[in-house]
């Protein structure tokens, strides 16, 4: 039997205050949540994970730089003093438009407005038997399954004595050349040749080769040519192999085959698509070829004013026709003007202007010292432009103490190169094997 909001747990709005649903606690769902701290409203944020994370810094968690809780908070601390807002944790599986409900996969919550900020999966284009070969990059669990391939790949190696294997075993592909597969290849490369340099005996970690592989003519094709020709040069001249211009055909265990050519290689990992939530269809509204909902100027749905879609899972149009890309800070102005357009309506007043993605600059950054930021009319690479990169993002982590830990570790790892998240702690990944037969009799 389905059960009602009082049923869940959840203290009733105080008087008739209207109630606000907000589904998804990344970028776009928080800023939703927070800026709906003064308006005369019930807020309840669902989420599946009880944590907001920083997506943006996810791959130094796959490589080793940070741990998993200096890029994430639990929700409910980033909104305990929030005297309106409420925190479930619960799995959506749809929405029931006339009756005005949340449909979890335990019961049911009402709303007066409903945000849905779901975000976006992994996406291999109809392959989708590849993920066992090359895990994407979205979640913690995502990263802590990378690192535990990537760190036990070169352990793998110490202990394989056949050329070939030991081979396969040092070669990284990284498929996609956006921001995620340039961070990536360039801090895989990082680890190999400088963080572990003299941890092995058997191996030469700097033996290690990083192929990025781009189905495009260029890396980070959101960028100006300029600098998308600047990152190569860097990634290629820190030993990265950049093959542009090759589809990848084939992922399996033992490789992948790139441009008609099969490469050997034990380790991989998508960066090359992203799919939308399932959010379309959990409304029945038109959505577009990634799957992402067709939203109207106010970010709302046609015929329902009150359901907002916002962040990956939207595709909305700057009133130029622009598309307004799948960023961090496109998903926070969104979230804020969702929740400018629920206060305007509680109050009566005139809902705000259609909404216009202000763009604050593209970044992506390639390996020590080294970065491409889009402002623009002004560029910037190299070292001002990784100094602008880090500072940016160290700004932006939820919470003092997260800010301070990132500050001390990204110095440490500047001035020695040591990687302190080094673990694998997913058990998983270590094979099982049948002992080795001894070759005469045991001794007494």
């Amino acid at each position: 039997m389905d059960m009602t909001v009082a049923d869940q747990g959840v203290s009733a709005p105080a008087g008739s205050l209207p109630r606000a649903v907000i589904v998804g606690g990344g970028f776009g769902g928080m800023a939703a949540a927070k800026a709906l701290a003064r308006a005369a409203v019930h807020v309840t944020l669902i989420d599946r994970r009880n944590h907001h994370l920083f997506q943006p810094l996810l791959y130094q968690v796959a490589t080793a730089g940070l741990s998993p809780a200096q890029i994430a908070a639990p929700i409910r601390a980033v909104l305990r003093h929030q005297q309106n807002a409420n925190v479930l944790l619960g799995e959506v599986v749809g929405v029931d438009l006339d009756r005005r409900e949340v449909i979890l996969s335990d019961g049911r919550i009402g709303f007066d407005f409903l945000v849905l900020a779901t975000g976006a999966r992994h996406s291999y284009f109809g392959h989708e038997d590849w993920e066992a070969f090359a895990p994407g990059l979205k979640s913690i669990e995502d990263a802590i399954d990378i690192r535990g391939r990537i760190l036990l790949a070169f352990e793998k190696a110490e202990r394989n004595g056949d050329a070939d294997a030991r081979r396969a075993l040092l070669t990284f592909v990284v498929i996609g050349g956006g921001p995620t597969g340039v961070e990536l290849a360039g801090k895989i490369v990082e680890i190999a040749r400088r963080a572990m340099r003299k941890d092995f005996r058997k191996i030469d970690p700097a033996d290690a080769q990083v192929v990025l592989v781009e189905a495009g003519d260029r890396l980070l094709p959101m960028f100006p040519r300029e600098l998308s020709t600047d990152a190569r040069e860097r990634l290629e001249r820190l030993g990265v192999t950049v093959r542009l211009g090759q589809p990848v055909t084939t992922c399996d265990a033992d490789g992948a085959v790139i441009g008609g050519e099969r490469l050997a290689a034990r380790t991989i990992v998508w960066a090359a698509g992203v799919a939308a939530s399932p959010a379309a269809r959990w409304l029945g509204v038109t959505a577009d070829r990634a799957g992402r909902a067709i939203v109207g100027a106010a970010l709302s749905v046609p015929g329902h004013e009150n359901v907002f879609v916002i962040g990956d899972t939207a595709s909305i149009k700057n009133p130029n026709g622009a598309a307004v890309p799948g960023l961090a800070a496109a998903a926070k102005q969104q979230g804020a003007y969702v929740a400018g357009v629920i206060a305007a309506t509680v109050r009566g007043r005139r809902r705000p202007k259609p909404f216009v993605y202000a763009n604050l600059g593209n970044l992506a950054t390639i390996g020590r010292n080294a970065a491409v930021i889009d402002f623009g009319r002004v560029k910037l690479t190299g070292f001002p432009a990784w100094l602008f990169w880090s500072l940016a993002h160290i700004y932006f982590l939820i919470g003092f103490r997260n800010r301070l830990v990132a500050i001390l570790d990204w110095l440490w790892t500047y001035l020695t190169f040591e990687r302190g998240a080094r673990l694998i702690t997913n058990e998983r990944v270590i094979e099982k094997r049948p002992p080795v037969a001894s070759a005469g009799p045991a001794e007494s």
